[in-house]
């Protein structure tokens, strides 16, 4: 079994706020409704879709607006969207480490795929996981789905949410979290990561010791 590292994709490969945030914020603004501030906006990321419009505006009807950013977004999720500094290196070095590399996120799985080909980094992928019907992180079924999906050895879960790690630690795996994403360092330090840095330039050597501990 190839030991396999687990990505998230929004906020710790792919720097998309800019995109979720037109799209969120068109929706809201089509059904004449509060826009939240930027900081409030970042806060949401990571959690589902309809959760997200239900903390954002309590009482809006969360599945229609759900529905209304689909669309809006599978339209323009590129427009601004792209891989953070060095992740396609990144991920190249890995798989020539004979890693498998595999994405486990909120998003649909079919639209997490679209956006890692838009942004140029789905054929560094050996799987995309979305929920797609499994609860999402901080349970760690998405996660483990991932890993299941190449018949590989979970090593590190890679994320920049406090419900990345939860997930990581939740299915045994060594956790990496990145503070270029949504959430702040000291929000990411209370969850406990085993790895805290500021970009994913020292994922390959923190990688070592936990590959060891496998």
């Amino acid at each position: 079994m190839k030991p396999t590292v687990v990505f998230d994709l929004d906020g710790t490969l792919v720097d998309s706020l800019a995109d979720i945030t037109a799209s969120f914020r068109h929706v809201l603004r089509d059904f004449g409704l509060p826009k939240p501030d930027d900081r409030a906006m970042a806060g949401l990321i990571g959690r589902p879709l309809v959760e997200m419009f239900r903390r954002a505006v309590p009482g809006a009807d969360a599945e229609a607006l759900a529905e209304a950013y689909r669309a809006h977004y599978r339209e323009h999720m590129a427009d601004h969207s792209r891989p953070y500094p060095g992740v396609p290196e990144l991920l190249a070095r890995l798989r020539g480490e004979g890693y498998a590399l595999v994405v486990a996120t909120t998003k649909r799985g079919a639209t997490a795929r679209k956006l890692a080909e838009a942004v140029g980094i789905l054929h560094l992928l050996d799987h995309v996981q979305g929920t797609d019907g499994l609860p999402a992180k901080p349970a760690p079924d998405v996660v483990e789905a991932a890993v299941r999906a190449v018949g590989g050895r979970g090593v590190c879960m890679v994320g920049d949410t406090v419900h990345d790690v939860l997930a990581g630690k939740a299915a045994g795996l060594c956790t990496f979290a990145v503070t270029w994403g949504n959430h702040d360092a000291a929000t990411l330090a209370a969850a406990g990561p085993d790895h805290l840095e500021p970009t994913l330039e020292p994922l390959p050597e923190r990688l070592e010791p936990a590959l060891a501990r496998r």
